[in-house]
């Protein structure tokens, strides 16, 4: 029997372009290799639309916010739906860039030096000086 994947595509993040692009190319690539692949639009239904389809797996091709910092990887947790893509906590600590360098730095990995700002601060000037 042939497993049936779902690509998890588009979105509403700002790479939402990327994404659908990216998630097509999956998609085509999975079929080639002889899958059932389901392309879907990420939207705030997306919990609603898996539970009628039954996919055995989902691969996760959204791009920032909703589907690389955890929170799609909690919601298929919650549906004991396998994925690919790094889990809940990876996802969420490697969004937070000064987190996962700090985390990064604990370990004895080395770090480029960075500077935090908030977007006051970067809308007043030059925020490399």
């Amino acid at each position: 029997m042939t497993q049936h994947i779902v690509v998890l595509k588009g979105g509403w993040s700002a790479e939402r372009e990327v994404s659908l692009r990216s998630g097509a190319a999956c998609a085509k690539a999975l079929r080639n290799c002889g899958y059932q692949v389901t392309e879907l639009d990420m939207q705030p239904d997306i919990a609603q639309q898996l539970a009628e389809i039954k996919p055995d797996v989902v691969f996760n091709a959204l791009h920032g916010r909703i589907g690389e910092d955890g929170c799609v990887q909690g919601l298929l947790n919650i549906m004991n739906i396998p994925y690919t893509h790094s889990g809940v906590l990876a996802s969420s600590l490697a969004m937070d860039k000064p987190m996962a360098k700090r985390i990064f730095a604990a370990e004895g990995i080395r770090v480029p030096a960075g500077k935090t700002l908030t977007l006051e601060q970067l809308l007043e000037g030059e925020p490399m000086k």
